[in-house]
């Protein structure tokens, strides 16, 4: 096994100090090659220190400019950090060389919802969904950019497949709930999606308001 993959192992391990060691010794080894320099800013970033990280994927980027993975792992970085401005220029990148996973879709998309750009999500949730129909999160994602963006029927069939996938997503039932009481005027069904959440989430909040508001609707029984 080369030092790259036993540093990958560690790292997998939450032995940071042993990563470092074999991801140092792959440097050493092959000084030109960027992946070891990408793995090292990965260990840096899980023990915060960012700074550094960034180095470590800026050098990899100027040993190969086409590093798409530096690129995203530098673009995460950026995120974590609430910088998503910066972050989608990353990620940008790293599709532009060649990264064309879900992952990064949804990531980019990420983005623009942080920069309140709902818009200009869409079809980066989309294709991240499109890249991955199993990913609940992207979809639930998209969904709610659909909704943002007054896009109710398509918000609601995104929120019914996230629901057939994750019978336990209290928020896609939650909305499904809200889209059924304040958009299509159904508060019967509202009622089951609200009681829904609350089965799966006793303090779900917002569910909670939406009963109170469905009991002034139908009034006394």
């Amino acid at each position: 096994m080369d030092k790259n993959k036993q540093g990958i192992e560690s790292l997998k391990a939450g032995k940071y100090e042993d990563a470092i060691k074999f991801f140092s010794e792959a440097i050493e080894e092959n000084p030109m090659d960027p992946v070891a320099y990408i793995n090292f800013g990965n260990v840096l970033t899980a023990v915060g220190e960012n700074e550094r990280a960034i180095n470590f994927y800026s050098k990899a980027i100027e040993l190969d400019e086409n590093a798409s993975a530096a690129y995203y792992c530098l673009g995460n970085l950026y995120f974590n950090l609430n910088n998503f401005s910066d972050a989608a220029v990353q990620f940008e990148k790293a599709m532009r060389n060649g990264l064309q996973t879900n992952d990064v879709y949804y990531m980019l998309g990420m983005c623009f919802v942080n920069m309140d750009n709902v818009k200009l999500a869409i079809p980066y949730l989309q294709r991240s969904v499109e890249l991955n129909e199993e990913d609940v999160e992207a979809r639930f994602q998209y969904g709610l950019a659909l909704a943002k963006s007054e896009l109710y029927k398509e918000a609601v069939a995104q929120f019914e497949e996230v629901v057939k996938q994750d019978i336990h997503h209290a928020d896609a039932f939650y909305n499904l709930g809200v889209a059924y009481l304040g958009i299509y005027n159904n508060p019967d069904r509202a009622l089951g999606y609200f009681t829904k959440v609350l089965d799966i989430q006793p303090d779900h909040m917002l569910a909670g308001y939406g009963l109170k508001m469905i009991e002034k609707i139908k009034g006394p029984q």
